[in-house]
């Protein structure tokens, strides 16, 4: 491995890297904070849904979550375009992915919300609470302690899956380092290089979703 060599062309390569690394964080971003507003509608729905509102849950679910991230973002990009929807690369990935997230965050957010005693909710009416204010002051607060350890997880594979968006042509972090290797041939160096960005992306991820859990548990 020459270092040196490395490092020059790692430096002549900086703009393409950053702008790949920043469009992989942006997705990664978006796709988290839509799948995760999504998610927490899609829990409500298998929890506190109508037989008819629970079943449409439970398929979109269940078919989102057996149904592979690369057959997703191939979908979601494809075969949109044949019934009219023209996405960009961008927008169809960012899509696949908030779709992939939601179906996660959703079943999480329904196991945290039927941990909860059916108390709390009823002392909550009891006071003349609607739903909406016991959903955000008495159950959220709650759940919220037991949804965060496996959001840290979602969000994690999240940033990994963005990698598969180069397929459908977004030039994401893995792509433009594969654009800078057939340049350079410094294949394992550069693959090095891209499998450490991922872990300090993933380390931070981890260690925030960490510190958020410390000031959300109980004394």
């Amino acid at each position: 491995m020459n270092i040196s060599q490395f490092l020059v062309e790692l430096w002549n390569a900086r703009h393409s890297l950053l702008e790949g690394l920043e469009r992989t964080v942006l997705i990664s971003i978006l796709s988290v904070v839509l799948g995760t507003g999504l998610g927490l509608g899609v829990g409500l729905a298998l929890t506190y849904g109508n037989g008819l509102v629970r079943f449409i849950a439970r398929l979109y679910t269940d078919f989102l979550r057996g149904t592979p991230v690369f057959v997703l973002i191939l979908a979601c990009f494809y075969i949109l375009s044949v019934v009219g929807v023209d996405l960009t690369p961008f927008q169809a990935g960012v899509f696949a992915l908030t779709l992939f997230c939601s179906s996660h965050v959703g079943e999480i957010t329904r196991g945290a919300l039927i941990a909860i005693p059916r108390g709390q909710t009823e002392a909550a009416k009891a006071i003349g609470l609607t739903f909406g204010q016991t959903f955000l002051s008495v159950l959220i607060p709650q759940a919220l302690r037991q949804i965060l350890p496996t959001w840290v997880n979602t969000a994690t594979e999240i940033v990994k899956a963005s990698t598969l968006l180069s397929v459908i042509g977004v030039v994401e972090f893995v792509l433009a380092t594969q654009q800078v290797i057939s340049r350079t041939y410094l294949s394992l160096e550069f693959y090095f290089f891209a499998g450490f960005v991922y872990f300090l992306l993933n380390f931070l991820i981890e260690r925030v979703g960490r510190g958020v859990e410390r000031r959300v548990s109980l004394p």
